[in-house]
């Protein structure tokens, strides 16, 4: 296949290009740092989210406890003056009992309110902790997203725009086999290194030809060793 030397690079550029835009370049460092902080965050958010959520359940419970002892001492307290005025003896006891009832749950009412407090003094103490891990996380957040918003624009290659400079004959061709750059030694579209009978048979393509991979079959642009 003819090409002209001052085409062939284009030709590789086109090939770069499509290869690119099929599988794009892996993910910058700086991406992926703050991926990895994204899903960090998600974790300790979940996990502060569950500490307040404790917290909460334990403030309500707190606040049923209070309750329940607040009902009991206004019922001890009617049972006493009901006490006060009762002479039936049967009348009597029922009350008497009830009120030592009332009595006996508010003590257990406040030994659970003492457990409560202290659990709460713990879990609020938990919650905290979460929080400021969060913080610190939003802090690297921030710093890595500042990171990739600085990174230069990736650039684009305009296929079109290259695919307009190359005759019809090699286009059709290249988009049958593709193409790839040879070093003299190795073809780079399917990186293998050619025995030294291929390589020469390679090479003594003349100029303004493309020769072809004996392994794949991709148009092969001639490069200086160097250059890979």
């Amino acid at each position: 296949m003819n090409l002209s030397p001052e085409l062939q690079p284009v030709l590789l550029e086109l090939a770069a290009a499509e290869r690119q835009a099929a599988h794009p370049a892996a993910t910058s460092p700086e991406q992926k740092e703050l991926d990895a902080l994204l899903a960090e965050r998600e974790r300790l958010a979940s996990a502060a989210a569950a500490a307040q959520l404790a917290v909460d359940d334990m403030e309500l419970e707190i606040l049923r406890i209070q309750e329940d002892e607040r009902k009991l001492k206004k019922r001890e307290l009617d049972d006493k003056r009901q006490l006060g005025a009762e002479t039936d003896p049967s009348r009597r006891r029922d009350l008497e009992h009830d009120r030592y009832a009332a009595k006996s749950r508010i003590a257990d009412l406040l030994s659970e309110l003492k457990e409560a407090h202290n659990e709460i003094a713990a879990l609020r103490n938990n919650r905290d902790n979460h929080g400021a891990r969060l913080d610190e996380a939003d802090r690297k957040v921030a710093a890595a997203r500042r990171a990739v918003e600085a990174l230069p624009d990736p650039t684009v290659i305009d296929a079109d725009s290259l695919r307009a400079q190359l005759p019809g004959d090699v286009l059709a061709l290249y988009d049958d086999v593709g193409a790839a750059s040879f070093n003299g030694r190795t073809c780079h579209s399917c990186y293998l290194q050619l025995p030294p009978a291929e390589r020469s048979e390679v090479m003594a393509v003349p100029a303004d030809e493309l020769p072809t991979c004996p392994n794949c079959g991709a148009l092969l642009v001639r490069v200086a060793p160097d250059a890979g």
